[in-house]
């Protein structure tokens, strides 16, 4: 991958999520330019895989257990973090995902789906499924900040989250991940005008289809052909494929780097081969 000509030297960089598909992708990118990368996941063993991984190639990586719908367990992350690596320059909220148990299974509904026990309609949604998905994206987001944006409130800084193109066009059959993901926009809105005057900069990225451990086999079927809701989704990218995640990084890189960026906060950029562009005709 192209090296990005931006110095994170002695900059510290938290990431929840840290054993995903994003979220180390990341982490390795942005240890190659510098940063000291605190790998924070419930996955203990996968951030330490991805922290092995980088200071086998020479980058500084620490693998750290945090839950993130726990305030109790990430004050204690946020002080393991900063006696290894120093103090938070950069927080990056990546952990989420969606759940079936939040899914509906059509798209649409139709008559007697209702009364149908064989068919998980909206009406059979589990509120328990709904209130963990949205706490997951977005409750996850706030606690964690709360957390670790406390140093920042004195040398200024940078926040990222990890939206989606959910926020900009909720997708069929996943109300609560789609509802959940617009809410972390709006937070990222309303966290970045809360916190412009201490010099903290707050942006998001919102990635369109990229094909990520997730969401695999929503997307390709047992013989790796795209499904019918993948092609769709391409049907729907002007760009006609879906995004490798690599392709996100430089859009993280401009927003990591306050030479380029230092002017930009509470923005939510799209990295969607157009799909929140196209209208359908």
């Amino acid at each position: 991958m192209k090296r990005y000509n931006i110095d994170l030297s002695n900059k510290t960089v938290a990431l929840t999520g840290a054993a995903g598909a994003i979220c180390s992708c990341f982490a390795k990118e942005l240890a190659k330019v510098g940063a000291k990368v605190a790998l924070i996941d419930i996955n203990l063993e996968g951030a330490r895989k991805i922290a092995d991984e980088i200071n086998e190639n020479g980058g500084i990586a620490r693998a750290y257990f945090a839950n993130v719908l726990d305030r109790a367990s990430l004050d204690d992350c946020y002080e393991k973090v900063v006696k290894d690596l120093g103090g938070i320059n950069m927080l990056i909220n990546g952990a989420g995902g969606n759940h079936p148990a939040a899914t509906t299974d059509k798209e649409y509904y139709e008559k007697g789906d209702i009364t149908d026990p064989s068919v998980k309609s909206f009406f059979s949604l589990e509120s328990n499924a709904i209130r963990k998905l949205f706490d997951l994206n977005f409750t996850s987001i706030l606690l964690t900040t709360q957390a670790f944006a406390k140093g920042m409130v004195e040398t200024g800084g940078s926040v990222i989250n990890i939206s989606s193109m959910n926020a900009f066009r909720p997708l069929t059959k996943i109300p609560a991940y789609s509802a959940a993901k617009s809410a972390v926009s709006n937070f990222t809105e309303w966290l970045a005008v809360h916190f412009a005057g201490m010099g903290i900069r707050v942006n998001a990225i919102a990635p369109g289809f990229f094909v990520g451990n997730q969401n695999r086999a929503l997307l390709y079927n047992e013989k790796g052909e795209l499904t019918p809701r993948s092609h769709k989704i391409i049907s729907h990218t002007p760009m006609g494929r879906f995004g490798e995640l690599e392709e996100l990084v430089g859009t993280l890189m401009w927003l990591a780097d306050e030479e380029f960026s230092g002017f930009v906060t509470g923005v939510v950029v799209p990295v969607d081969g157009g799909f929140s562009a196209y209208s359908g005709v």
